[in-house]
Protein backbone atom coordinates (compact mmCIF):
# COMPACT_ATOMS: atom_id res chain seq x y z
CA UNK A 1 0.00 0.00 0.00
CA UNK A 2 1.06 3.41 -0.69
CA UNK A 3 2.37 4.93 3.00
CA UNK A 4 1.61 8.66 1.69
CA UNK A 5 -2.16 7.54 1.07
CA UNK A 6 -4.89 9.22 3.29
CA UNK A 7 -7.51 6.78 3.40
CA UNK A 8 -11.26 7.66 2.62
CA UNK A 9 -12.79 6.07 5.72
CA UNK A 10 -15.77 7.54 5.42
CA UNK A 11 -18.94 5.67 4.06
CA UNK A 12 -20.14 5.99 0.71
CA UNK A 13 -21.39 9.22 -0.57
CA UNK A 14 -25.33 9.13 -2.10
CA UNK A 15 -23.86 8.85 -5.40
CA UNK A 16 -22.75 5.41 -4.93
CA UNK A 17 -25.65 3.61 -3.77
CA UNK A 18 -26.68 1.11 -6.15
CA UNK A 19 -30.33 -0.10 -6.04
CA UNK A 20 -30.89 -4.21 -6.54
CA UNK A 21 -32.80 -4.90 -9.79
CA UNK A 22 -33.53 -8.68 -9.54
CA UNK A 23 -36.08 -8.93 -11.67
CA UNK A 24 -37.03 -11.36 -14.17
CA UNK A 25 -34.45 -10.87 -16.57
CA UNK A 26 -31.69 -11.14 -14.06
CA UNK A 27 -32.98 -14.57 -13.00
CA UNK A 28 -33.30 -15.64 -16.26
CA UNK A 29 -29.73 -14.10 -17.43
CA UNK A 30 -27.91 -16.09 -13.96
CA UNK A 31 -29.58 -18.69 -14.45
CA UNK A 32 -28.80 -19.13 -18.36
CA UNK A 33 -24.86 -18.53 -17.45
CA UNK A 34 -25.04 -21.19 -14.71
CA UNK A 35 -26.38 -23.72 -17.16
CA UNK A 36 -23.74 -22.97 -19.79
CA UNK A 37 -20.83 -22.90 -17.37
CA UNK A 38 -19.73 -19.74 -18.15
CA UNK A 39 -18.15 -16.80 -16.12
CA UNK A 40 -18.53 -13.22 -16.22
CA UNK A 41 -16.61 -10.18 -15.10
CA UNK A 42 -20.11 -9.03 -13.72
CA UNK A 43 -19.80 -11.72 -10.77
CA UNK A 44 -15.84 -12.71 -10.42
CA UNK A 45 -14.94 -8.99 -10.30
CA UNK A 46 -18.05 -7.73 -8.20
CA UNK A 47 -19.09 -4.99 -10.24
CA UNK A 48 -21.34 -2.60 -8.88
CA UNK A 49 -23.85 -2.31 -12.08
CA UNK A 50 -24.25 -6.41 -12.31
CA UNK A 51 -28.14 -5.79 -11.06
CA UNK A 52 -28.63 -3.11 -13.92
CA UNK A 53 -27.26 -4.45 -16.34
CA UNK A 54 -28.83 -8.09 -15.91
CA UNK A 55 -31.98 -6.69 -15.37
CA UNK A 56 -32.03 -5.23 -19.16
CA UNK A 57 -30.11 -8.35 -20.55
CA UNK A 58 -26.53 -7.91 -21.03
CA UNK A 59 -23.25 -8.69 -19.10
CA UNK A 60 -19.27 -8.79 -19.95
CA UNK A 61 -18.52 -12.86 -20.59
CA UNK A 62 -15.01 -14.30 -19.16
CA UNK A 63 -13.16 -16.40 -21.13
CA UNK A 64 -10.25 -18.41 -20.18
CA UNK A 65 -11.71 -19.57 -16.47
CA UNK A 66 -12.23 -17.85 -13.47
CA UNK A 67 -8.55 -17.74 -11.77
CA UNK A 68 -5.96 -14.89 -12.97
CA UNK A 69 -2.36 -15.35 -12.97
CA UNK A 70 -1.80 -11.52 -11.76
CA UNK A 71 -2.43 -10.16 -8.72
CA UNK A 72 -3.46 -6.85 -8.78
CA UNK A 73 -4.06 -5.00 -5.35
CA UNK A 74 -7.76 -3.49 -6.66
CA UNK A 75 -9.29 -6.93 -8.20
CA UNK A 76 -11.73 -9.43 -6.82
CA UNK A 77 -10.94 -11.96 -9.53
CA UNK A 78 -9.46 -14.64 -7.69
CA UNK A 79 -5.52 -15.45 -8.51
CA UNK A 80 -3.99 -18.83 -8.48
CA UNK A 81 -3.22 -21.94 -10.78
CA UNK A 82 -5.62 -21.22 -13.55
CA UNK A 83 -7.40 -24.82 -14.90
CA UNK A 84 -6.63 -25.78 -18.89
CA UNK A 85 -8.15 -24.39 -21.56
CA UNK A 86 -11.79 -25.34 -22.29
CA UNK A 87 -11.79 -25.33 -26.03
CA UNK A 88 -15.67 -25.30 -26.11
CA UNK A 89 -15.95 -22.20 -24.33
CA UNK A 90 -15.93 -20.08 -27.52
CA UNK A 91 -19.27 -21.59 -28.39
CA UNK A 92 -21.07 -21.65 -25.19
CA UNK A 93 -20.50 -17.45 -25.37
CA UNK A 94 -21.66 -17.61 -28.59
CA UNK A 95 -24.66 -19.16 -27.68
CA UNK A 96 -25.66 -17.39 -24.89
CA UNK A 97 -25.20 -14.22 -26.70
CA UNK A 98 -27.68 -15.98 -29.05
CA UNK A 99 -30.15 -16.69 -26.26
CA UNK A 100 -29.77 -12.88 -24.63
CA UNK A 101 -30.21 -11.66 -28.20
CA UNK A 102 -27.66 -9.65 -27.58
CA UNK A 103 -26.75 -6.76 -30.47
CA UNK A 104 -23.09 -5.95 -28.50
CA UNK A 105 -21.21 -8.83 -26.95
CA UNK A 106 -18.40 -7.76 -24.55
CA UNK A 107 -15.62 -10.16 -23.93
CA UNK A 108 -12.78 -10.25 -21.54
CA UNK A 109 -10.29 -12.43 -19.92
CA UNK A 110 -8.12 -13.42 -16.80
CA UNK A 111 -4.52 -12.97 -17.11
CA UNK A 112 -3.20 -16.56 -18.76
CA UNK A 113 0.45 -16.24 -18.48
CA UNK A 114 0.80 -19.59 -18.46
CA UNK A 115 -0.30 -19.77 -21.57
CA UNK A 116 2.04 -19.04 -24.79
CA UNK A 117 0.08 -16.82 -26.91
CA UNK A 118 -2.11 -15.30 -23.21
CA UNK A 119 -4.97 -17.10 -24.65
CA UNK A 120 -5.09 -14.72 -27.68
CA UNK A 121 -6.38 -17.90 -29.78
CA UNK A 122 -9.31 -18.26 -27.63
CA UNK A 123 -10.08 -14.50 -27.76
CA UNK A 124 -10.22 -15.13 -31.88
CA UNK A 125 -12.26 -18.41 -31.92
CA UNK A 126 -14.83 -16.67 -28.98
CA UNK A 127 -15.04 -13.91 -31.76
CA UNK A 128 -15.93 -16.02 -34.97
CA UNK A 129 -18.14 -18.39 -32.88
CA UNK A 130 -20.68 -15.45 -31.59
CA UNK A 131 -20.35 -14.14 -35.18
CA UNK A 132 -21.24 -17.20 -36.97
CA UNK A 133 -24.09 -17.14 -34.46
CA UNK A 134 -24.84 -14.08 -34.49
CA UNK A 135 -23.83 -12.03 -37.99
CA UNK A 136 -25.62 -9.02 -36.64
CA UNK A 137 -24.28 -8.80 -33.57
CA UNK A 138 -21.10 -6.46 -32.91
CA UNK A 139 -17.76 -8.09 -30.65
CA UNK A 140 -15.71 -5.79 -27.60
CA UNK A 141 -12.84 -7.46 -26.29
CA UNK A 142 -11.33 -6.32 -23.47
CA UNK A 143 -8.24 -8.16 -23.47
CA UNK A 144 -5.13 -8.30 -21.62
CA UNK A 145 -1.72 -7.21 -22.10
CA UNK A 146 -0.29 -10.69 -23.76
CA UNK A 147 3.35 -9.59 -21.90
CA UNK A 148 3.21 -7.52 -24.85
CA UNK A 149 3.54 -9.63 -27.94
CA UNK A 150 2.35 -8.44 -31.03
CA UNK A 151 2.08 -11.74 -32.59
CA UNK A 152 -1.24 -12.00 -29.66
CA UNK A 153 -2.20 -8.72 -30.37
CA UNK A 154 -2.51 -10.13 -34.29
CA UNK A 155 -4.70 -13.19 -33.24
CA UNK A 156 -6.61 -11.24 -32.00
CA UNK A 157 -7.36 -8.47 -34.67
CA UNK A 158 -7.10 -10.53 -37.24
CA UNK A 159 -10.70 -11.96 -35.93
CA UNK A 160 -12.04 -8.56 -36.53
CA UNK A 161 -13.19 -7.64 -32.98
CA UNK A 162 -15.64 -4.26 -33.72
CA UNK A 163 -13.60 -2.74 -30.68
CA UNK A 164 -10.32 -3.49 -28.87
CA UNK A 165 -10.69 -2.43 -25.50
CA UNK A 166 -7.62 -2.71 -23.08
CA UNK A 167 -7.61 -1.08 -19.82
CA UNK A 168 -4.62 1.21 -18.50
CA UNK A 169 -6.56 1.20 -15.11
CA UNK A 170 -4.58 3.95 -13.31
CA UNK A 171 -2.14 6.48 -13.66
CA UNK A 172 1.92 5.94 -14.53
CA UNK A 173 3.07 6.59 -11.24
CA UNK A 174 0.70 4.40 -9.17
CA UNK A 175 0.57 1.33 -11.91
CA UNK A 176 3.80 -1.23 -10.38
CA UNK A 177 1.97 -0.78 -7.13
CA UNK A 178 -1.43 -2.11 -8.22
CA UNK A 179 -0.66 -3.62 -10.76
CA UNK A 180 2.83 -5.17 -10.14
CA UNK A 181 2.81 -7.78 -12.98
CA UNK A 182 1.71 -4.76 -15.49
CA UNK A 183 3.18 -2.22 -17.38
CA UNK A 184 2.27 1.42 -17.60
CA UNK A 185 4.34 1.76 -20.93
CA UNK A 186 3.98 -1.80 -22.19
CA UNK A 187 -0.32 -1.14 -21.94
CA UNK A 188 -0.18 2.17 -24.04
CA UNK A 189 2.61 0.59 -26.62
CA UNK A 190 -0.08 -2.15 -26.81
CA UNK A 191 -2.73 0.65 -28.07
CA UNK A 192 -0.71 2.13 -29.90
CA UNK A 193 0.60 -1.71 -31.90
CA UNK A 194 -3.20 -2.05 -32.01
CA UNK A 195 -3.85 1.29 -34.25
CA UNK A 196 -1.10 0.11 -36.72
CA UNK A 197 -2.05 -2.98 -37.06
CA UNK A 198 -5.55 -2.57 -37.70
CA UNK A 199 -6.26 1.29 -38.09
CA UNK A 200 -10.02 0.49 -38.81
CA UNK A 201 -10.68 -1.01 -35.51
CA UNK A 202 -11.63 1.43 -32.74
CA UNK A 203 -9.23 1.38 -29.77
CA UNK A 204 -10.77 1.96 -26.23
CA UNK A 205 -9.13 2.08 -22.69
CA UNK A 206 -10.44 2.87 -18.98
CA UNK A 207 -9.12 4.22 -15.82
CA UNK A 208 -10.55 3.96 -12.06
CA UNK A 209 -9.98 7.10 -9.70
CA UNK A 210 -9.47 7.31 -5.88
CA UNK A 211 -6.91 5.12 -5.01
CA UNK A 212 -4.31 7.93 -4.60
CA UNK A 213 -3.47 9.72 -8.20
CA UNK A 214 -3.77 13.77 -8.71
CA UNK A 215 -6.29 15.29 -11.31
CA UNK A 216 -2.99 15.94 -13.31
CA UNK A 217 -1.80 12.57 -13.63
CA UNK A 218 -5.31 11.49 -14.41
CA UNK A 219 -4.89 14.29 -17.28
CA UNK A 220 -1.47 12.93 -18.41
CA UNK A 221 -2.63 9.43 -18.42
CA UNK A 222 -5.50 10.47 -20.66
CA UNK A 223 -3.26 12.47 -22.92
CA UNK A 224 -0.93 9.13 -23.20
CA UNK A 225 -3.89 7.21 -24.12
CA UNK A 226 -5.06 10.16 -26.90
CA UNK A 227 -1.18 9.68 -28.13
CA UNK A 228 -1.69 5.72 -28.67
CA UNK A 229 -4.53 6.53 -30.68
CA UNK A 230 -7.45 5.27 -28.35
CA UNK A 231 -10.54 6.38 -29.40
CA UNK A 232 -13.20 5.34 -26.43
CA UNK A 233 -12.36 6.05 -23.03
CA UNK A 234 -14.46 5.04 -19.52
CA UNK A 235 -13.58 6.61 -16.27
CA UNK A 236 -15.22 5.46 -13.10
CA UNK A 237 -14.70 5.28 -8.73
CA UNK A 238 -12.26 2.74 -7.38
CA UNK A 239 -14.51 0.71 -5.35
CA UNK A 240 -12.70 -1.37 -2.72
CA UNK A 241 -13.53 -5.75 -3.30
CA UNK A 242 -12.42 -6.11 1.08
CA UNK A 243 -10.41 -4.72 3.46
CA UNK A 244 -7.27 -6.86 1.84
CA UNK A 245 -7.27 -4.84 -1.24
CA UNK A 246 -5.77 -1.01 -2.31
CA UNK A 247 -7.62 1.51 0.00
CA UNK A 248 -9.86 4.11 -1.60
CA UNK A 249 -8.17 7.45 -0.95
CA UNK A 250 -10.85 9.75 -2.28
CA UNK A 251 -14.24 9.65 -3.64
CA UNK A 252 -14.83 11.72 -6.86
CA UNK A 253 -18.15 13.37 -7.24
CA UNK A 254 -20.46 13.64 -10.03
CA UNK A 255 -19.10 16.98 -10.97
CA UNK A 256 -15.64 16.46 -10.78
CA UNK A 257 -15.98 13.13 -13.95
CA UNK A 258 -18.29 15.53 -15.61
CA UNK A 259 -15.12 17.63 -15.45
CA UNK A 260 -13.26 14.87 -16.93
CA UNK A 261 -15.49 14.05 -19.58
CA UNK A 262 -15.05 17.65 -20.85
CA UNK A 263 -11.49 17.73 -20.87
CA UNK A 264 -11.53 14.35 -22.55
CA UNK A 265 -13.33 15.80 -25.53
CA UNK A 266 -11.25 18.55 -25.72
CA UNK A 267 -8.57 16.26 -26.16
CA UNK A 268 -10.28 14.62 -29.13
CA UNK A 269 -11.59 10.94 -28.03
CA UNK A 270 -14.84 10.11 -29.97
CA UNK A 271 -16.61 9.07 -26.56
CA UNK A 272 -15.66 9.64 -23.04
CA UNK A 273 -17.88 7.77 -20.77
CA UNK A 274 -17.44 9.13 -16.99
CA UNK A 275 -18.97 8.56 -13.93
CA UNK A 276 -18.54 6.82 -10.45
CA UNK A 277 -20.40 3.46 -11.03
CA UNK A 278 -18.48 3.92 -14.65
CA UNK A 279 -16.73 0.85 -15.73
CA UNK A 280 -15.07 -0.32 -18.98
CA UNK A 281 -17.94 -2.32 -20.21
CA UNK A 282 -20.99 -0.38 -18.80
CA UNK A 283 -23.36 0.85 -21.48
CA UNK A 284 -20.49 -0.13 -23.96
CA UNK A 285 -23.44 -0.23 -26.92
CA UNK A 286 -24.47 3.01 -26.30
CA UNK A 287 -20.26 4.33 -26.33
CA UNK A 288 -20.10 2.45 -29.97
CA UNK A 289 -23.35 3.83 -31.23
CA UNK A 290 -22.29 7.13 -30.26
CA UNK A 291 -18.74 6.95 -31.82
CA UNK A 292 -20.32 5.80 -34.95
CA UNK A 293 -23.01 8.84 -34.76
CA UNK A 294 -20.05 11.63 -34.31
CA UNK A 295 -18.30 9.99 -37.05
CA UNK A 296 -21.33 10.29 -39.54
CA UNK A 297 -21.92 13.49 -38.56
CA UNK A 298 -17.97 14.59 -39.07
CA UNK A 299 -18.05 12.52 -42.49
CA UNK A 300 -21.18 14.94 -43.62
Amino acid sequence: MDPAAEVATERRPEWLKIRLHTGPNYREVKGLVRGLNLHTVCEEAHCPNIYECWEHRTATYMILGSICTWRCAYCAVQTGKPMPVDWAEPFRVAKAVQVMGLRHAVVTSVSRNDLPDGGAEVFARTIRAIRALNPECTVEVLIPDFRGSEDALRTVLEARPDVLNHNIETVRRLHRKVRPAGRYWRSIELLRKSKEIAPGIPTKSGIIVGMGETKDEILETMADLRAAGVDLLTIGQYLRPSKNHWPVVRYYTPAEFEELKVAGLKMGFAHVESGPLVRSSYHAWEQVDEMRRRAAVENG
